[in-house]
């Protein structure tokens, strides 16, 4: 068999991992009330979200640096093996407690392969043939953003909720044989100390601020002892975290990686890009159902131009980026997203809706352009025994960027609503939190008065037209970050 078949066969495996592993975090979504009215916990329905993504987010690195010491396709082997687990798992769960730890499970192994896949790309193409092949991986993204609330829709009403996990089983396995029967590499055993300080300094930190960041305003005020104790352990070991990797022989994430520039520039325009991205998926849907008053399927739709616009701008992206440099491209990259967001933080309730689609596919253009370049700046500025590390870096500040942007938005909507609210409604009637939740949810915004909708569906349009407009400064904010890009086409790092 050709080495070029042998490629495709990877890649194909490649995209297959990729896919499975975005796709779970949006595509079950649709059957988080199918999921309540079968196992209960409703009180727990956003950890099955959250569960997954904090896990991903701590295994991310780690598993990064255990590619660089023992091999890209142990990792992905592992990887694959724990997230099939925990899809399997997470069908056969009989209550709420068992589903959030089953997609936990889930959540590591994908942490394995995420970072993993970007590394293998990164090991068997060349840099010209690089670019291209990592649009390609990186749009798989945009898609599964547009799919996975769609297919997630479709299953739960044609079949049965626990198919949204079922279904990753029969396409895992043929991903996860690809890579064993075609991927073929040859690891430098060398004899190195785990570092373990960091592993167990770094996973109780970066939990502690996922569950902080993830709870606060929610299910405890930010002020309370406990919440202030969860950062305080945070903090505290993080700063551990650093000292540690100061010292040890073979750190879990090489603070030098800091020292690189177009690294650090990179990473800096990926967590505000990411944010960007977390806060269009999850507010835009809110306003186009809890405003304007459309049902669930035209929410996804709104959605699908930016999937596109993620395709196209991977594909000139990825040819731009060696003809014009990393900095030229990217610029360009997040100058269309500032376009997008900007457009979009002057939309109102009566604008018209294909306005909303051309902001959409100006977001997907420039998230095309831009995270490519990253993922590609990652790979390109270090060798081998550091590739696996500084990819997963990027990969992690990504999860970290969607993770804070997601809770640091949700709490600037809850603010504003609540102090629209305080004083009740025009009638003079209190406005209850149940109500609130009731306006922020697709499947109870019905059980509202239509009065009562009326004015709080003003309420949450200006609470999101204010998202809107801090989203559109945080554009901003990006296209000056990657101005600190060196402007050269990215140079192959070999060792």
């Amino acid at each position: 068999m050709s080495a070029t078949l042998k490629r495709n066969y990877i890649l194909a495996g490649l995209l297959l991992s990729t896919f499975l592993a975005a796709i779970e975090g949006t595509v079950i979504g649709p059957a988080g009330p199918r999921i309540v009215g079968d196992i209960g916990g409703v009180e727990l329905l956003s950890w099955v979200f959250t569960a997954y993504l904090l896990t991903m987010s701590v295994a991310t690195p780690i598993f990064g640096k255990i590619s660089d010491l023992y091999g890209r396709k142990l990792v992905f082997i592992i990887g694959s093996v724990l997230f099939l687990a925990g899809s399997m798992l997470s069908g056969f769960a009989s209550g709420m407690e068992q589903l959030i730890i089953f997609r936990a499970i889930q959540g590591i192994g994908a942490g394995g392969l995420l970072p993993v896949t970007f590394t293998i790309i990164g090991d068997i193409y060349s840099i010209e043939e690089r670019a291209k092949v990592q649009g390609m991986i990186s749009s798989v993204w945009g898609i599964s953003s547009l799919v996975g609330p769609l297919l997630g829709g479709y299953v739960v009403d044609s079949l049965d909720w626990r198919w949204i996990f079922y279904f990753n089983l029969p396409f895992g396995l043929i991903s996860l044989f690809m890579i064993i029967r075609y991927f073929k590499e040859e690891v430098k055993r060398r004899d190195v100390k785990i570092d373990y300080a960091g592993a167990i300094t770094f996973t109780i930190g970066v939990t502690a601020l996922l569950f902080g960041l993830a709870t606060g305003g929610q299910q405890w005020e930010w002020n309370s002892p406990l919440l202030l104790g969860i950062f305080a352990v945070s903090v505290i070991s993080l700063v551990i975290f650093f000292i540690v990797e100061q010292k040890v022989e073979e750190p879990l994430l090489p603070l030098k990686l800091f020292k690189i520039k177009d690294i650090a520039y990179s990473n800096i325009a990926s967590v505000l890009g990411s944010a960007l991205l977390i806060g269009l998926t999850s507010y835009l849907p809110l306003y186009v159902q809890g405003v304007l008053g459309k049902n669930a399927t035209i929410s996804g739709l709104v959605l699908a131009p930016m999937s596109i616009g993620w395709m196209l701008g991977s594909v000139l992206g990825s040819r731009w980026i060696i003809s014009r440099g990393i900095r030229s491209t990217s610029l360009i990259g997040m100058l269309i997203i500032a376009a997008g967001a900007v457009g979009l933080a002057f939309v109102h309730e009566g604008s018209p809706m294909f306005m909303m689609l051309i902001f959409n596919a100006l977001y997907g253009i420039g998230f095309g352009f831009s995270f490519t370049v990253f993922t590609i700046i990652a790979q390109s500025s270090v060798g081998y025994s550091l590739r696996g590390a500084s990819t997963a870096l990027n990969s992690f500040v990504k999860s970290i960027g969607q993770t804070i942007g997601v809770a640091v938005f949700g709490v600037l909507i809850n603010l504003q609503i609540a102090a629209r609210t305080a004083k009740g409604t025009s009638t003079g009637a209190e406005v209850t939190q149940e109500d609130i939740n009731n306006l922020l949810s697709p499947e109870k915004v019905h059980l509202l008065p239509q009065q009562l909708w009326s004015e709080l569906k003003h309420v949450l349009g200006d609470s999101l037209h204010i998202l809107f407009i801090v989203m559109a400064v945080i554009s901003v904010i990006g296209v000056f970050s990657v101005l600190g890009l060196r402007n050269q086409a990215p140079e192959a790092k070999e060792e």
